[in-house]
């Protein structure tokens, strides 16, 4: 739960009760929450394109082909972090951790043109500073009834029968019997009846580099009568998302700050559009960021006790690529 710029949250709480449309942007510590009412999100340069709100005009057709060379770290590199994730897991400290990393690339595309042109369920450009391009919903709230649909484990979609060795792997199921159980929890915080609706089903992500699977599950509940029209004490109690952070959450967060060494800012943070009456929201990951003039791509996954160094290695690589086919 967040404690952090409260004042922000209740002015989230504010907008909702009064059935407002706002878009809001919220970093990954929950230090930095950005609240936009319908018009200041075209004055602000923000372009959005989620299922249900876009601010976007018809891209043009790109007249180039699209080009993306990365420059990962070295495995030694990586090892660093990951020992210390191992050696924290080994302890009891954390039974699940997601370790990210920071990677430079380069490419012939602009920021806005990674925006129109890449495919994905969720789509922010904040100009001159990031994108991404996620397919992970966070929470929607829809009558009354708040759902979230976590994401965890992803599997290169040309490996024979590669959706059946996705479900059955027994690190990636275990990965993902922890994030449900981990998300089922924290909705329990703000609603009644949670429930697994759908468990370990496989979605399809289609890119330019090479194509992959992803497992996920849906998880639902009825919102608590004290939470009912209060978008931001709902977000201040389910905050960070699990799915991007593990388990148990206050703990590997001490944790995932010492590994990486880096500040995730709006990476692994959560947007949302909140059209005066229901909520969508995605978490920020496939992200690209730009700083001093040079573009990162911030990727990971998560890690247990039968996590492979060279298999974690390798999946973070895999989740460099720019959804343009």
């Amino acid at each position: 739960m967040f404690s952090a710029n409260t004042q922000k949250f209740l002015e989230m709480d504010e907008l909702s009760l009064q059935k407002v449309p706002f878009f809001f942007i919220i970093d990954f510590s929950g230090n930095h929450v950005e609240i936009y009412l319908k018009n200041e999100i075209t004055e602000k340069g923000l372009l959005i394109d989620f299922q249900e709100f876009s601010n976007t005009n018809c891209a043009e057709d790109l007249d180039k082909v699209p080009f993306l060379k990365s420059y990962p770290e070295t495995l030694e590199d990586f090892q660093k972090g990951f020992d210390y994730v191992q050696k924290n897991i080994h302890l009891g400290n954390s039974y699940l951790t997601n370790y990210t990393r920071k990677t430079k690339i380069e490419t012939n595309l602009s920021l806005e043109e990674i925006f129109y042109h890449s495919r994905a369920k969720y789509k922010v450009l904040y100009p001159d500073f990031f994108v991404f391009f996620s397919p992970e919903t966070f929470v929607k709230i829809i009558d009354g009834k708040i759902s979230t649909y976590p994401m965890k484990g992803t599997i290169d979609a040309s490996i024979e029968n590669a959706a059946e060795v996705l479900k059955n792997d027994q690190k990636e199921k275990a990965e993902h019997y922890t994030v449900v159980d981990l998300l089922r929890n924290d909705l329990s915080i703000v609603a009644d009846d949670v429930m697994v609706d759908k468990f370990q089903y496989i979605d399809f992500l289609k890119t330019h580099q090479k194509n992959l699977f992803a497992m996920s599950s849906e998880i639902s509940g009825k919102i608590k009568p004290e939470f009912v029209g209060k978008i931001g004490s709902i977000m201040q109690q389910i905050l960070p998302a699990g799915s991007i952070l593990g388990a148990p959450k206050p703990k590997t967060r001490d944790i995932i700050l010492h590994a990486e060494g880096f500040e995730r800012g709006f990476y692994t943070g959560i947007c949302g559009w909140f059209d005066g009456e229901n909520l969508d929201s995605c978490v920020m990951i496939r992200f690209i960021e730009k700083e001093n003039n040079t573009l990162y791509f911030k990727s990971g996954g998560g890690i247990t006790h039968m996590s492979k160094l060279e298999d974690e290695y390798q999946e973070m690589k895999n989740k460099i690529y720019v959804p343009i086919h």
